[in-house]
């Protein structure tokens, strides 16, 4: 999100009208819902994500535990435990 000078954007008219509601404040404009994004799509974070579980799941094949899984990914041994199931869940619809 950034920020926009209302000025450069908005005719004076409108803005007049806007202080009429609000008046020196910050106010927030959501995005609209035809423009709005899946998390992941606009950074590289969904793929490294998708990387790594594949990358837990074949060390836990190589025949890696849990919690040494846990130290190296810096992960809990929990949600590496949540990655495996995700994992195994993926190959069974292949």
């Amino acid at each position: 999100m950034s920020y926009k000078k209302i000025k450069d954007i908005l005719p004076s008219e409108l803005i007049t009208m806007i202080q009429e509601y609000i008046d020196g404040e910050y106010i927030y404009i959501p995005i609209k819902q035809d423009n709005k994004k899946s998390w992941g799509a606009s950074t590289s974070t969904r793929k490294e994500l998708k990387l790594r579980n594949s990358d837990i799941y074949n060390d836990y094949l190589s025949g890696i535990n849990t919690l040494d899984l846990a130290k190296r990914y810096y992960l809990s041994a929990k949600s590496i435990q949540r990655i495996i199931r995700a994992e195994k869940s993926k190959d069974k619809i292949f």
